[in-house]
């Protein structure tokens, strides 16, 4: 992402959860096949039950050669030096061999043995003007093939978010993809053809895709699982005193309860400062959700770890994934005196941001 992006806007979000158990809840107007330009967070999903969340998730584009006489090289970005995309001429990643996919990758899901997916979404999105520009009629469409299955089609079943400026034309789509989860299971899912644009630009290409997935277990605590969605704009210097931020009420976690946060987000660079996450337990302190992998003024870097590991394989697995992160973090600090309520807190870099998925679990009382 380089120095001519421009702003683009500003986050104001307000969601509250219900206390019923397994609510899909639908996505709002425009209706399914139709963009807008900013999609306001709403809760996607929430349940209370035995089980927890787990997701799988890759970059789809990577860099080739380096544009940039200060840039890094590839082979060192790739693990995990600092770089911008748009330092870059970017490629499609590649693993399935097929000659009928431009990009395709791979992650691992890890649905525990003897779970029962409740709930199953696929978020993908990208930049479509970089050194070509891919036409908007496609970013609805993706291939995803379950372990060791064929690809079939995914069409997004909701409002798309498009967004589109002089520096560049960024999107996300997503589809209910309960039944194929629940066919497939844990293993390594492949998504390919996904419409985002290689090359070389000022604001850089970038794109990738994420699985979110909430399982019930009878041996796992009851939980409150819930997952949102939507297609906003982060600026820097913004956070809660300008209201830029998710509000989870009805909660019932207890001093000491366990619980983990995760986002998707497009076009953070790794080494540009000022973009930061933060939680609030009811009207306590304010706490930054970082880690070893993603420090408290860089969690927008490009990283898709958790609690600062890289916990799954993933093909190809670069540690800098140049504008697309999917981390999920510890929310124990913030849970150490209980919790009714969560407030999320979040903030762009200097040259701005997109945030798409926020999903939550926390333990929840019998």
């Amino acid at each position: 992402m380089g120095s001519s992006r421009r702003i683009l806007g500003t986050l104001g979000l307000l969601s509250c959860l219900a206390l019923s158990a397994n609510v899909p809840v639908a996505g709002a107007a425009p209706p399914a096949g139709k963009e807008a330009p900013r999609v306001p967070f709403t809760q996607r999903y929430q349940a209370v039950q035995h089980g927890g969340l787990v997701r799988a998730s890759n970059s789809s584009i990577g860099c080739r050669k380096e544009e940039s006489s200060q840039a890094e090289p590839c082979a060192a970005v790739n693990k995990g030096a600092a770089g911008a995309n748009s330092d870059y001429e970017m490629f499609y990643d590649e693993v399935d061999k097929d000659p009928d996919t431009y990009n395709s990758t791979r992650a691992e899901l890890k649905v525990p043995q003897a779970a029962k997916v409740s709930y199953a979404r696929l978020y993908w999105g990208g930049n479509l003007r970089v050194g070509e520009q891919k036409p908007p009629e496609d970013n609805g469409r993706v291939l995803v093939a379950e372990p060791g299955g064929a690809y079939k089609e995914v069409l997004a079943d909701t409002v798309i978010g498009h967004r589109s400026d002089a520096a560049g034309d960024a999107y996300q789509a997503s589809a209910d993809v309960t039944p194929l989860v629940r066919k497939g299971g844990a293993g390594m899912w492949t998504v390919a053809q996904l419409n985002i644009a290689m090359g070389h630009s000022d604001m850089g290409a970038w794109g990738g895709w994420t699985l979110v997935v909430a399982y019930e277990h009878p041996q796992e605590p009851v939980r409150r699982v819930s997952i949102w969605d939507g297609f906003e704009g982060l600026a820097e210097g913004a956070g809660e005193a300008a209201g830029e931020t998710v509000e989870i009420t009805g909660l019932d976690a207890g001093p000491g309860a366990s619980g983990r946060a995760g986002f998707v987000a497009y076009d953070g660079d790794r080494g540009t400062l000022g973009d930061s996450l933060t939680v609030t337990a009811d009207s306590g302190r304010r706490i930054s959700l970082s880690d070893g992998e993603n420090p408290f003024n860089d969690v927008m870097n490009s990283t898709i770890t958790e609690f600062g590991h890289h916990s799954f394989v993933r093909q190809p697995e670069h540690l800098n994934n140049l504008g697309y992160d999917a981390d999920v973090f510890d929310l124990s600090p913030a849970l150490s005196g209980g919790a009714r309520s969560l407030t999320f807190g979040f903030t762009g870099e200097s040259q701005g941001q997109f945030l798409g998925v926020l999903f939550v679990q926390t333990d929840a009382r019998r």
